[in-house]
């Protein structure tokens, strides 16, 4: 199916529905939540998916899982994309949380040969067993740390809004405390509670997270590393593999189908 509402379809007595859809540039889906699982898969270009818990950005070559009943919005900058709408029984082993997934060319190729089957697919025969590799792929996908995890408290909730309109690697902890009237220890266990991580994680894994836009678009390595305050390529490079695994040139422009990632996901 192409270009059709989830909402038209959702009904259909079948466990995995896939839909191929069309965005134009600089698109916004606004807040919305579905009644299935969502595997939300992009053939080109970065996303965005926000939830009140923070933000996942999506690179070409990776998806995201959202949860049932997640109420989130999709910030696309021209994109074609996959989904896979299931229902949560066939898949009990799904994140309570979203989650950016790697995508196998196996995976890639399933998802683009789902798209054009018939909705009310047989449930005997090629389609069928279509699906049921899907979901067996499915469950053993590999997740990425590009989640931004964001606190619930106003004030710091808006320190971190601002920080990831402008990330700096090196944006001192100091100032985050002053903002807030209290000293660095409270900022950091503020910061370790509301997010699960401590201040330097977080504030280098936006960092990082920030970067892959431009990496896709095919910026240099050079201008990224000094965009966000790194003190050399080489530096950024290192972080990148650190949280990543790959390095930046793993995360590039999409290549045609066939061609393989430098450095690879």
């Amino acid at each position: 199916m192409r270009n059709v509402p989830i909402d038209e379809v959702d009904a259909f007595d079948r466990d995995v529905l896939a839909i191929g859809t069309d965005y134009p540039p600089g698109h916004l889906l606004p807040y919305h939540r579905h009644r299935r699982v969502q595997v939300l898969h992009a053939e080109t270009g970065v996303m965005e998916v926000a939830t009140a818990e923070g933000t996942w950005t999506v690179p070409p070559d990776r998806a995201v899982l959202i949860p049932a009943g997640t109420r989130h919005q999709v910030a696309m900058p021209g994109v074609s994309t996959r989904s896979l709408y299931i229902e949560p029984a066939a898949v009990p082993w799904f994140p309570a949380r979203c989650r950016v997934v790697e995508v196998s060319a196996l995976l890639r190729q399933l998802l683009l040969a789902a798209v054009d089957m018939e909705p009310r697919y047989p449930e005997h025969g090629r389609d069928a067993a279509l699906v049921a590799l899907l979901l067996h792929e499915l469950a053993g996908l590999a997740p990425l740390p590009l989640d931004i995890p964001l606190p619930a408290d106003p004030a710091l909730r808006q320190l971190c809004d601002a920080f990831l309109r402008h990330p700096d690697v090196h944006d001192p902890p100091a100032r985050w405390a002053a903002a807030l009237g209290v000293s660095e220890r409270t900022l950091g266990r503020k910061f370790r509670g509301a997010t699960g991580l401590n201040f330097a994680q977080w504030r280098q894994r936006a960092c990082i997270v920030h970067s892959l836009r431009h990496l896709a678009a095919g910026a240099p390595v050079t201008r990224i590393a000094t965009d966000l305050g790194y003190d050399s390529p080489a530096a950024f490079t290192t972080a990148f593999r650190t949280l990543l695994g790959s390095p930046p040139s793993a995360y590039g422009p999409a290549r045609p189908a066939g061609h393989p990632a430098s450095g690879a996901g």
